[in-house]
């Protein structure tokens, strides 16, 4: 065969059967995209995908349409990607009890975490630990020795089982040695309800949904559970300024399908990047009192590979049993 023949035939048979990975960041995105929350609507785990996403639409001039699909921790909606084609057109907008608590939390959960192709981590936000105004102490030092001497008397409150502020609550537990009650909802918007009434006495909730209750008198802050003492609350101290080591982060990634092309996954991610530096989109993440990140592909997938380690020692040394 004529090496010029030959040349033509292979460059033919390259462009027969890789075709996606010739032309898959050039022509992405060329229809609309699902953005699968696996949240109920509400609250920033769903507002801030619903901003990326608009900004995300506008860039590609293709919709990026946010589709809630609450349930079973997260599982629900995971599934709905894990399931998807690997073509970059369903992507998951999660928070992180899908990508590293339900592994560790569950005995068996209907999707891999670790299939999921990492994309960006957006965003990362405090929570701080809301307390009854009709509760009988004022500081975490009080809350602790008020629980010591009143085993199980507390009772908190979490926006579900397994996440995440449920179990900054059980690792505050096991740090110091207190007994306090679960109190599960649907939800933080319910259970911030229920602390505000004094049905339950406290809770770890995201400060962008504390800070205007606790402006208005309705609730107090005792601590934070960020590294750091918030901006917006110098007077309120950290966990760790008590038991060093504490922080709880609660973030907001975006993943792919398993097996989706990388230079779909890149092209997207430098996206996100570009609309979380936003003028406009990151005074609105700070308002909510999260930081914008919008990372790389490799260092999104670090940063879930050591928050699921460490979430699966907390597990581990607060006892909670994989149900």
């Amino acid at each position: 065969m004529p090496v010029l023949l030959r040349a033509s035939t292979i460059l033919a048979a390259l462009f027969c059967v890789a075709p996606s990975s010739l032309f898959a960041q050039d022509n992405y995105p060329n229809r609309p995209v699902r953005v699968i929350v696996p949240l109920a609507a509400g609250g920033s785990a769903d507002v801030i995908p619903r901003l990326v996403a608009e900004k995300l639409t506008q860039r590609f001039g293709q919709a990026f349409v946010i589709e809630n699909r609450p349930g079973a921790t997260g599982g629900v909606g995971a599934e709905v990607v894990a399931k998807a084609e690997p073509d970059g057109y369903t992507v998951l907008a999660t928070t992180p009890p899908v990508l590293v608590i339900n592994e560790s939390l569950y005995r068996k959960i209907s999707y891999d975490p670790r299939a999921f192709v990492p994309v960006s981590i957006v965003s990362a936000l405090s929570n701080v630990l809301a307390v009854s105004n009709k509760a009988p102490f004022t500081t975490l030092d009080g809350m602790i020795a008020f629980a010591k001497a009143n085993p199980d008397k507390l009772n908190y409150a979490s926006p579900g089982l397994g996440s995440s502020q449920h179990l900054a609550m059980e690792w505050l537990k096991s740090l110091a040695g207190i007994k306090l009650t679960h109190v599960p909802y649907n939800g933080t918007g319910p259970a911030l309800n229920d602390v505000i009434a004094g049905h339950v006495d406290l809770m770890f909730a995201g400060a962008v949904s504390v800070l205007p209750l606790m402006a208005g008198g309705r609730l107090r802050g005792i601590a934070v559970d960020s590294e750091k003492r918030m901006l917006e609350l110098p007077d309120t101290p950290t966990v760790a300024e008590t038991f060093p080591g504490y922080v709880v982060t609660s973030w907001n990634a975006v993943v792919a399908p398993p097996k989706t092309d990388a230079a779909i996954v890149a092209k997207l991610s430098a996206a996100i990047a570009e609309v979380v530096r936003m003028p406009d989109v990151s005074k609105r993440l700070r308002d909510m009192t999260a930081v914008p990140i919008g990372n790389t592909p490799a260092e999104a997938a670090k940063q879930i590979a050591a928050e699921r380690e460490r979430w699966h020692k907390i597990i581990v040394s607060a006892g909670i049993k994989p149900q």
